[in-house]
Formats: structure tokens, sequence, C-alpha cells
């Protein structure tokens, strides 16, 4: 059964935070954010975003209890947004947003995010670049390995937008023109 959950994954910083964001604020619906609990726990262990990412990949447990507790979310609320790597695994029923972007767009934005200065704190756009694809790589991996999923397998997903030319208010508007339609449908 479709639930009023609209779970957004894609590209490292393709816009899945600003996008939630807006979606939140246009649908009065609430956020559930797995990306704060990953960035909190890397801070709490003394480590930046590859390192614990490194971390986590010899401790699934970690992993999976995030995506646990999301899926404990999703049993007890409804209308919301959940902006989580694997939020469309863990709420199968929710609509599955994909959004990707273009590898140097994203090193950019990435580098002038004042967000994630406190986990990811790069010279030069090109070592952002390097760090963001080295980050999706071992993202990648270890979901394919522990869940045995594809996160760019782009037949999980209901909707898929590059966000590369245009801007979170268009993306906003398309997702929620698409998940109108996913919902009479």
């Amino acid at each position: 059964m479709k639930k009023h959950i609209i779970s957004i994954t894609g590209d490292l910083a393709s816009g899945k935070g600003t996008v939630s964001s807006l979606l939140i604020s246009r649908l009065n619906y609430t956020v559930y954010r797995n990306g704060e609990a990953f960035r909190n726990m890397a801070k709490e262990h003394g480590m930046d975003v590859i390192e614990f990412n490194e971390y986590v990949d010899q401790h699934p447990e970690i992993d999976k209890q995030i995506e646990a507790k999301a899926t404990e979310f999703a049993e007890t609320h409804d209308n919301f947004v959940i902006d989580a790597r694997l939020g469309w695994y863990a709420i199968p029923n929710s609509f599955k947003v994909y959004l990707k972007v273009d590898p140097d767009v994203a090193a950019e934005r990435a580098y002038w995010d004042e967000r994630r200065k406190s986990t990811e704190n790069y010279k030069t756009i090109q070592e952002q670049k390097e760090s963001l694809h080295k980050r999706s790589k071992l993202e990648r991996e270890r979901y394919k390995r522990i869940y045995g999923v594809e996160l760019t397998d782009m037949n999980n997903y209901d909707c898929v937008i590059d966000t590369t030319e245009y801007t979170p208010q268009v993306i906003c508007e398309r997702i929620i023109e698409k998940y109108n339609l996913w919902l009479e449908d």
C-alpha cells in the first residue's frame, strides 16, 4: 500500500537536502534525514565522512541500524520526506526519487557548501571531486554487499531527475507533479 512518503536519494551533492527542504515546505510534510545521523556519527568517532564510510564498511551493523530506524519511523509516520541513501529500500511503499548530477557540478556544489566543512574540508574543487567519487564507490559497494542492491539502478525509482541544469524549485515542482500522479495511479 502506497504511503504519503517521498524517499529521495541520488548522486552526492545532487541537491537532495535542498530539494527535500522545498518539498516539506510545499507539502507541509516533515523530514527524516539519515545523512545527518551518519555525519553526526562520523563526528562522534572523530572521523571525516570518507574515514567513517571505511569504518562502517567493517562494521555493517551501524549501517543496518541506521536503515532499521528509517523503516521503524515509516511504520508509525506518514506525510514526510526521507532524505537517505537507501530510503527507497528501507521504505519500499514510498515514492522513490533519484537525483542525478554532473560530477564537476557536484564537486563545485559540495566545495562551497558550508554545512559540509565540519566533515569534508578540501583545499581544491578537484580534491572534493575525488572525495565524492571515492565515497560514492565505497557506498555503492557496501550497499551491494550488505543489502544486495545497486543504488544506481534507475529501475529502483519512480522518478529520476538530472539536477545539473535545473533550479531546486523546478526540480521540486517536477517531483510534486509526478508524486501526485503516482498517488492517483
